[in-house]
């Protein structure tokens, strides 16, 4: 009957997450552009009698200096509540550690709106940092989001479901960073710079925390039976992105059905490959809008949106090289070429001198994204549904600890080799991003001794 047809396609369409996951991105894609622009500025009245070049390098230290104490408070807050806000989720209800983390955002970014109008110094930004983390953050937002979309899509296109995800989240920030420069200064004749930008980051996430709160609806499976749902397969609603995919699985995928936990080396070997690539990108994306602003790139805010854009665009690279190489290869394979894609386009990023060449650089980055959504994709494979929260938190809080400390090294690393060779870093990155091939060559080797076993037995 259409009626009860269409009221189960609305609850169906209520249990997507990509609507709270795209406007959040927009507003932060807004917010980090208008962000690192206030601090520029700020800094930039302090010494106008400097030398050009001395005024430039005192500029530098001071951005990197506050991107640092900042960074370290936004990565550490979330410490003290992630765990428990994601284990309330497992435990109470799923939407817990959406909302808290998207409040805090809320309110953060209202104190960033405060700062441009009464003129408030940066530092006020450490405090909207910390009531950030204190919520939650990304750290439990992000954990929350994998945890929603794993329950809500079959074993077999798990990797699929988390890539699309992250799909949506690429394409709302490269729409957000697109727009961000121009926002940042097209209206600053009526307003003081930045106040525009800001305030639609705040509408944005104001969006995002009452569609949580009165729309977002749980999956029936993760309300009721996420055990059973995980055991069977039977995943739940996707997205449209997602339904063009092939019904088979990979042999992988096969292999991930049966009833077989992996070993603990295995699931060791995932969070290593994670964290040591995870250092690789955090490191090198830290001090990007740094090497954007200095000599011989120097640019503009509309040319910083247009940057942090190309980005956003490996979001859609990511997600067609998962849709075809899903139907070939396994999912460690998969890791195995974004880790490539990102180690190659990075040891370019180390020589950018003009333009033309950082953006061939992002464009080797193609497949970039797809290591961390495939590993958590293999780890959600081996849990119960009912720890999908505390296992995908545990991931983000290891990745959080090590970005914090990567972050405030790479900086001081920059700091000090600005004058001698300023892409030392993504020389780094390069090496830390081959080292990370090494745990899932690990876990590539075991899956295919298991693969043979279980033939020899099937034989």
């Amino acid at each position: 009957e259409p009626a009860p047809a269409a009221m189960l396609g609305t609850a169906a369409m209520r249990t997507w997450i990509e609507p709270v996951v795209a406007g959040s991105q927009v507003a932060s894609a807004l917010c980090d552009t208008g962000l690192l622009m206030v601090v520029k500025n700020y800094y930039n009245q302090t010494s106008p009698t400097s030398p050009s070049h001395a005024l430039q390098d005192a500029q530098q230290k001071a951005v990197s200096d506050f991107y640092i104490i900042y960074n370290l408070v936004l990565g550490l807050s979330p410490l003290v509540s992630a765990y428990g806000l994601s284990k309330l989720g497992d435990k109470v209800h799923r939407k817990i550690p959406i909302c808290f983390p998207l409040f805090g955002y809320l309110v953060s970014k209202c104190l960033l709106l405060l700062l441009i109008l009464l003129n408030w110094p940066v530092e006020v930004m450490y405090g909207a940092a910390a009531f950030n983390g204190l919520t939650g953050g990304f750290t439990t937002l992000w954990a929350g989001v994998m945890a929603l979309g794993s329950l809500g899509s079959s074993v077999s296109k798990r990797s699929l479901r988390l890539i699309v995800i992250e799909l949506v989240y690429g394409l709302a920030g490269f729409l957000g960073s697109m727009a961000s420069g121009h926002l940042f200064v097209g209206f600053r004749d009526h307003y003081r710079e930045g106040t525009v930008l800001v305030g639609c980051s705040v509408a944005c996430y104001a969006f995002c925390l009452l569609y949580s709160i009165f729309v977002l609806k749980v999956p029936q499976t993760a309300a009721s039976c996420p055990a059973k749902a995980k055991s069977t397969g039977d995943g739940g609603n996707q997205p449209p992105a997602s339904t063009g995919a092939s019904e088979n699985p990979s042999s992988s995928e096969s292999i991930n059905l049966a009833p077989v936990s992996p070993s603990k080396l295995t699931i060791v070997m995932l969070f290593a490959g994670a964290i040591l690539y995870d250092l690789a990108v955090v490191g090198a994306m830290d001090v990007l809008p740094l090497f954007l602003l200095r000599e011989p790139l120097s640019w503009s805010p509309v040319k910083i949106g247009y940057g942090n854009a190309a980005g956003y665009v490996i979001f859609i690279t990511s997600f067609l090289g998962v849709l075809v190489f899903s139907k070939y290869f396994r999912d460690t394979t998969m890791i195995m070429i974004g880790m490539a894609s990102f180690i190659t386009g990075i040891l370019i990023m180390a020589f950018v001198q003009w333009t033309f060449l950082f953006y061939i650089a992002r464009a080797v980055m193609l497949f970039a994204l797809i290591p961390l959504p495939t590993i958590r994709s293999m780890l959600s494979k081996h849990v119960e549904g009912s720890s999908y929260g505390k296992v995908f938190v545990l991931l983000q809080l290891s990745l959080v600890i090590t970005g914090v400390a990567t972050s405030t090294i790479y900086n001081k690393i920059y700091q000090s080799t600005l004058n001698w060779y300023s892409g030392f870093c993504f020389i780094l990155s390069f090496l830390f991003g081959c080292l990370s091939l090494l745990p899932l060559s690990i876990v590539a080797l075991r899956q295919r001794s298991t693969t043979g076993s279980l033939q020899i037995l099937t034989d």
